[in-house]
């Protein structure tokens, strides 16, 4: 049987993998997702110099839906982040899954993120 811990620590063994093949850069950052059990986190990430572009998740306060851990809320955080990336400027990014299968919640906020005017 396989505990929560042993889980997260592949996950995260996956998610190092990956990593080492990606990187974001000012032009095209690194789209970061964290999942939890109550809520998810979107980041743009510039590699190169160490910043946080933007970021958006379901604890926003102006998140504005109840529910904040099914797949609605991931495609309204990955609408969020879009449309807070193109107030910067960013058109072009990077995903990283962050070691989670793309499927469900993770798929959402890209579907979302791609329907609001990024690419990757």
């Amino acid at each position: 049987m396989i505990t929560k811990n042993d889980r997260n620590a592949v996950r995260k063994k996956r998610h190092s993998r990956v990593r080492r093949k990606i990187s974001g850069t000012a032009a095209r950052p690194r789209l970061n997702v964290y999942r939890s059990n109550k809520h998810i986190y979107a980041q743009l990430i510039d590699d190169v110099s160490g910043v946080t572009i933007a970021s958006a998740s379901t604890m926003d306060k102006d998140f504005g839906l109840e529910a904040k851990a099914d797949t609605e809320a991931a495609a309204k955080v990955g609408e969020i982040i879009a449309n807070k990336a193109g107030e910067k400027n960013v058109k072009s990014v990077v995903f990283d899954r962050g070691g989670y299968l793309f499927h469900g919640r993770v798929k959402a906020l890209a579907d979302s993120a791609r329907e609001n005017g990024l690419e990757f």
